[in-house]
């Protein structure tokens, strides 16, 4: 038995992942706070070659997909939080989920700050040859290899 005070794996788990939320929620609200204080829509500062920091207005999702659907890209962002939030609370016992779900999550809900307060995303990061992104989409991508990592080594546990 567990002794008083003691916090048990799974709440340990969902702990974790609510703190990796807040952090990356927190990381790009303000990063994308001192773009938008620092840049005018169009700016481009060089930060180094193959590198700017860019005030760029994205309406769609990932890369301006689905521009212009303003409800639609919501309703989806929110169905997809909904089913990764469902999977996680049921899989709590899985050994670093939390941390993906955490990432996928907290990306997710940067971008849909912005969203509802804005009706676009801020992106800001521009390398070279590739489109603007932010804090909240380079979470999202980790987060998706870190999800395959985590899941292809339970079923080769399992």
């Amino acid at each position: 038995m567990a002794a008083t005070g003691a916090v048990s794996p799974p709440s340990r788990a969902l702990l974790r992942a609510i703190v990796v939320v807040a952090c990356v929620v927190a990381l790009d609200q303000v990063t994308k706070a001192l773009v938008k204080s620092s840049l005018t829509v169009g700016d481009v500062r060089h930060v180094f070659p193959g590198l700017e920091l860019v005030d760029a207005r994205n309406r769609g999702v990932a890369f301006g997909l689905f521009g212009g659907g303003h409800a639609p890209v919501i309703i989806l962002i929110v169905l997809a939080v909904a089913v990764l939030l469902a999977y996680f609370l049921s899989h709590l016992d899985r050994p670093l989920l939390w941390l993906p779900t955490g990432l996928l999550m907290g990306g997710a809900l940067g971008n849909l700050v912005d969203r509802v307060r804005g009706d676009a995303v801020v992106d800001f990061i521009k390398p070279v040859l590739w489109p603007a992104f932010n804090v909240a989409d380079a979470a999202i991508t980790v987060g998706i290899v870190v999800l395959l990592v985590v899941t292809q080594l339970g079923t080769r546990r399992g």
